[in-house]
């Protein structure tokens, strides 16, 4: 601050020179930190997209019952827990959305790019596929089939046997269990409902 000419004057002056040399001095060092933010090296080299090895559970605790407390931790609270990511998804179309995502992958290692197949690489899928096909083919029975289908008849017809029964025995029970009351049976003009064999 210079000082003032006159002396009533109370108003404050500026050196500019001073000002503007702090100002260039930021302007140069955002520009340095810049350049060095640039500077940082080839970006890092990921694995390219591959298939899952090994299948994903979905329903093994599907219908069971859960108690939760403040103590529990994250991988056993409810939803489904990504140990990769430390995060727990609510419902299993987003657990699966979370596992084939972006994020996922990444901290997997890999990249969402997909090797490029050669000509070679998809015929030798497709003659992998062909042979698999000829094998279900001569694993396939006729009389083995038509065995499994019979006996499967057999026992649907002795389930709906074993049902007819328990549901006649379950009425003759409740017929037998409940009391006449003779005034009654004698005013109709029988003495029972026919539960008696003769």
């Amino acid at each position: 601050m210079a000082s003032s000419s006159k002396a009533d004057d109370h108003r404050r002056k500026w050196d500019r020179d001073e000002y503007e040399s702090i100002a260039a001095q930021r302007l140069a060092e955002e520009e340095a930190r810049r350049e060095a933010a640039d500077e940082k090296g080839p970006p890092v080299q990921r694995e390219l997209l591959r298939q899952r090895e090994y299948k994903v559970d979905l329903d093994s605790r599907l219908g069971k019952s859960v108690v939760i407390t403040k103590t529990t931790p994250a991988s056993q609270s409810g939803g489904y827990y990504c140990n990769v990511c430390d995060c727990v998804v609510k419902d299993s179309i987003n657990f699966l959305d979370h596992i084939n995502g972006k994020k996922h992958q990444r901290n997997l290692g890999m990249s969402m790019r997909v090797e490029r197949s050669s000509l070679d690489q998809v015929r030798k899928r497709f003659d992998m596929n062909k042979r698999k096909r000829e094998e279900q083919k001569k694993e396939y029975d006729m009389e083995e089939r038509l065995n499994e289908i019979r006996e499967e008849e057999e026992k649907q017809k002795e389930y709906r046997r074993e049902r007819r029964k328990d549901k006649k025995r379950r009425t003759a029970d409740a017929a037998d269990d409940e009391p006449v009351n003779p005034q009654l049976a004698a005013m109709m003009g029988f003495s029972g409902f026919g539960g008696a064999k003769k």
